[in-house]
């Protein structure tokens, strides 16, 4: 990007058809945001399924990412500036048609829309959770060196269905067994940030705060009463997460204006050296 500062804006939509119907929804969300670059997950939906304002809306150019598999997964990029280059997948074939990973270059920085597979202890979904971390860490790895090479930078946007410590999730404490609380899925996660080197932007601007969370439960009063969790990460490159001036998640002024179960988690960044 060629811009003094950018802003980056990532939010899990549950279902673009649906979040796209709602009112206030996905689309006056998308013409009110500050954001340069957009990511979405779980789109869920082929561009023919869409309305001419949300697969081609004005200003935007937008890259679709659907899964092979009907109404699963989907990421998304929607940009102001139209991408240099555009990457899908992360040459793992098991995950290369699953819609689970679209990255774009802009000028000196790469931003990617992530949707890591969501588990359930003791049942395939888990199996294939884990195969995917398993494969993805090693291209964390590899991808950093590369952009790092070229003076570049790099952030992984999106839903990665792990809470990493305590203070990601409201009741940690009746987690401790399931998916996205398991301590091997918090240990793989404190290693994309020690061994691979990444960056939690959000938590790196705000060390001590409980959350912010950007996912709540339809079940009960949970967005009431923000019992949340924090898996919707934007995870940078060191020299790119030095530069972020602000984060925040967008959450909804009322459970009744949610037009997904997420919120979408936005960064500004600076201008880099």
């Amino acid at each position: 990007m060629n811009q003094s500062s950018f802003v980056v804006s990532s939010v899990n939509v549950n279902g673009l058809r649906a979040a796209a119907k709602k009112d206030p929804g996905f689309g006056s969300w998308l013409s009110a945001t500050e954001a340069d670059v957009v990511c979405l997950q779980e789109t869920r939906a082929e561009a023919d399924q869409l309305p001419e304002g949300v697969v081609a809306p004005q200003g935007w150019h937008v890259v679709l990412c659907p899964a092979l598999a009907k109404g699963r997964a989907g990421v998304a990029i929607y940009s102001r500036a139209e991408p240099d280059a555009v990457r899908v997948g992360f040459g793992v074939e098991e995950f290369a048609e699953s819609g689970r990973y679209v990255e774009a270059d802009f000028g000196a920085v790469s931003v990617a829309s992530l949707y890591l597979p969501s588990g359930e202890v003791g049942t395939p979904r888990q199996e294939e959770k884990e195969r995917f971390m398993a494969a993805f860490l090693p291209f964390l790895v590899e991808r950093r060196a590369r952009v790092e090479e070229q003076g570049r930078g790099l952030v992984v946007c999106g839903d990665w269905n792990i809470a990493h410590t305590e203070a990601d999730l409201k009741n940690w404490r009746g987690n401790r067994r399931n998916s996205g609380f398991l301590p091997e899925e918090r240990a793989w996660m404190s290693r994309v940030f020690d061994e691979a080197g990444y960056v939690d932007v959000v938590r790196g601007l705000y060390p001590d705060q409980e959350g912010p969370y950007s996912w709540w439960s339809y079940r009960g009063r949970a967005f009431d009463n923000d019992t949340g969790w924090r898996i919707d990460y934007q995870v940078a490159t060191p020299g790119l997460a030095a530069r972020a001036l602000s984060g925040r998640v967008e959450r909804y002024p009322s459970r009744e204006e949610r037009w997904s179960d997420h919120a979408p988690v936005t960064v500004s960044y600076g201008a880099g050296k």
